[in-house]
């Protein structure tokens, strides 16, 4: 199990070469400057309107494949047995870390920081899908505008970094969380059947809360985009990882599944996630240098919004007795994001150039090195928690314990 969760070396530097790319892609910007445009034109187009960004799609399928081929899900049928960590991930990630988020991202980006982003800052994104609209009309809290011959919602751009704020929240951790778990020495077993149910109930969830969230912030409300992005963008990996994880196994065997091809998809995983860093940031070159604190104020409010859920999550589970290796998951599944996910589906609702974007790309920015605080945390608070084996002694003592007489 150790080869195929411990964090390699693109995995532990993931931060380092966000960096890198982040640089890379300005420098992109600056020497073909319509490099990033020519690829966010290759789109599926419906009435006209670009719907899906055709590279970011292919790019997502190999970022999400690798995570969805690795899930068991017989395990989510006997996940019963587990009652209490799968419904405290599930309300930590749908019930509270959502409206945390918006809380946290209006009051800092839209109150605190409203001067310093720039109080009369716009920001050019997508139509929503289906909806046309003459220019010069009011929608939400835009106006239609003529760009380059296309219309475009011009908004506030601190409720742009709002949208992309609301994309994160409501994307739980599939893929990294595999890691941080397995570095805090958690229930492996348990973390993948939270996954498995995250990654189902984002087929449901994802679409609904988003619209809901994003007409809180007066937001675009692209209802037929959200559906068919979380239909492109986490259903289908999970149909292509499900049954070729099931072929796989029948036809070479679960030994030649953990060793020889789950080890090819790590590198084609990173890759696709840094290519799209790249092209995110060779079209946002000019703003980040016009602004370089713009990187600054989004991470502020991910920032607390991570340790806010870490901290709730981490003391439920304490309240709810549940022992450390079944606590540290549950913790960090809530704590960290499904960025990937955030980062197409914000690309894909809203455009490759907006500021929804590049707020996705901040959380991926201060994440890794906040999980792995979180992960340090963790092992050195193990003791607050009884151990599963002692769990299961006492359960074990209370059944075989004489019962009073009627």
């Amino acid at each position: 199990m150790k080869n195929a969760n411990a964090m390699n070396l693109f995995e532990r530097y993931l931060t380092v070469w966000v960096g890198l790319c982040i640089l890379g892609g300005i420098l992109l910007g600056k020497v073909a400057p319509q490099l990033a445009q020519s690829l966010d034109a290759m789109a599926i187009t419906v009435n006209g309107a670009p719907v899906v960004s055709v590279p970011i799609a292919v790019c997502l399928f190999f970022m999400m494949y690798p995570i969805m081929v690795k899930i068991d899900f017989e395990r989510v049928v006997k996940a019963g047995k587990s009652g209490r960590p799968v419904l405290l991930t599930l309300v930590l990630n749908w019930a509270i870390k959502p409206f945390t988020m918006v809380a946290l991202a209006a009051l800092f980006l839209g109150l605190l920081f409203k001067g310093l982003i720039g109080a009369e800052a716009v920001d050019l994104v997508k139509m929503p899908f289906g909806l046309d609209l003459p220019v010069g009309a009011a929608h939400g809290a835009g106006e239609v505008v003529l760009q380059d011959g296309v219309k475009m919602l011009q908004i506030p751009l601190w409720r742009s970094y709002l949208a992309g704020c609301i994309l994160l929240g409501i994307a739980p951790c599939t893929a990294m969380v595999l890691v941080w778990g397995y570095l805090a020495k958690g229930n492996d077993g348990l973390t993948l059947v939270m996954v498995a149910i995250n990654s189902l109930a984002m087929l449901v969830l994802y679409g609904v809360l988003g619209g809901f969230l994003l007409g809180i912030g007066r937001l675009p409300i692209p209802w037929e985009a959200l559906l068919l992005s979380i239909s492109i963008y986490v259903a289908l990996p999970l149909i292509a990882g499900y049954g070729s994880r099931k072929l796989i196994f029948a036809t070479k065997g679960g030994e030649w599944f953990e060793k020889r091809f789950l080890p090819l998809l790590t590198p084609i995983t990173i890759s696709a996630l840094l290519l799209t860093l790249v092209l995110l940031f060779s079209f946002k070159g000019d703003v980040i240098l016009a602004n370089p604190l713009t990187i600054l104020w989004i991470a502020i409010p991910l920032f607390l919004q991570t340790l806010l859920i870490f901290a709730i999550g981490y003391a439920a589970a304490k309240w709810l007795g549940l022992s450390y290796e079944n606590a540290a998951p549950v913790a960090m599944i809530g704590a960290s994001n499904h960025f990937e996910v955030a980062i197409a589906t914000s690309v894909m609702l809203f455009g490759l150039s907006s500021g929804a974007a590049l707020a996705t790309v901040v959380g991926v920015l201060i994440e890794v090195p906040l999980m792995l605080m979180l992960v340090r945390f963790c092992t050195k608070t193990q003791h607050w928690f009884p151990a599963a084996a002692e769990i299961a002694a006492e359960k074990g003592r209370a059944e075989t314990r004489p019962q009073p007489a009627a």
